[in-house]
């Protein structure tokens, strides 16, 4: 990979729901590879807040586990 490159490995959509309105949801979550690693984009758009995105950097191992969490472990890495 030349120093520009940057490649999506993965991309999902999580359902939830906003704690202040109840209201249902959407937090998106992408995995990138780039000449260093994994990067996990994360980013959600709860109705009564404002969004909020996060970039976390993640070694193999961290990239593996996100890549098979099951279903109801997605959203983890929100943290």
């Amino acid at each position: 990979m030349n120093s520009a490159t940057l490649q999506i490995i993965c991309l999902r959509s999580i359902p939830a729901i906003d704690a202040a309105s109840l209201a249902p949801f959407e937090a998106k979550e992408a995995l990138f590879r780039d000449e260093h690693g994994f990067l996990l984009y994360l980013t959600r758009e709860a109705p009564c807040e404002p969004t909020e995105e996060q970039i976390v950097r993640l070694g193999v191992r961290e990239a593996l586990l996100w890549l098979n969490e099951p279903p109801n472990d997605q959203g983890s890495f929100w943290g």
